[in-house]
């Protein structure tokens, strides 16, 4: 099933390095909040047929064309042991920007784009030092709840980089 691409248009992706302010656009996971800080999001499509890659890691579903791009598609509800569910018409993948090439993330929803100053965001935790939560770069309050920011350089390790 193709779906419609979301473009982030060149203001919201260009910003001031000394800004203040960081953009982040949140989505769930099970229960959870996360985010991405929004100028290193390229963009959010519905989900596609995605090519199964012999001998990945379990978490990384496979690759999808993205106009003529293979990009690699990480499921992070399998990356962070998140029990699996079924699909829903709200599943979405982001298709974010990493050091060396864009790489999907599936998640449950894509919720909305915040605005936080960013001394409100704490760095994550000490006691996440394993590797699984090397990619949380800070958490910040919204509204009610506490938002993971994720740093998207480090969901895949160096290695599991390597094997794909």
């Amino acid at each position: 099933m193709k779906g419609r691409s979301v473009v982030l248009s060149m203001s919201e992706k260009e910003g001031d390095v000394s800004d203040p302010l960081l953009q982040v656009v949140s989505f769930e996971l099970g229960k959870e909040v996360f985010a991405f800080d929004i100028l290193r999001v390229q963009e959010i499509i519905r989900m596609m047929e995605i090519t199964q890659v012999p001998n990945a890691p379990e978490f990384v579903e496979g690759v999808i064309n993205l106009r003529g791009k293979v990009i690699p598609v990480v499921d992070l509800r399998k990356r962070f042991r998140i029990p699996v569910k079924e699909s829903t018409l709200q599943e979405r993948i982001i298709v974010v920007k990493t050091e060396d090439k864009p790489m999907g993330v599936i998640v449950d929803n894509v919720s909305e784009v915040l605005r936080f100053h960013k001394e409100e965001i704490e760095p994550a935790p000490e006691m996440f030092n394993n590797l699984d939560a090397q990619c949380f770069a800070g958490v910040a309050k919204a509204k009610d709840r506490l938002l993971i920011i994720l740093d998207e350089t480090k969901i895949l390790s160096v290695s599991e980089q390597r094997r794909l």
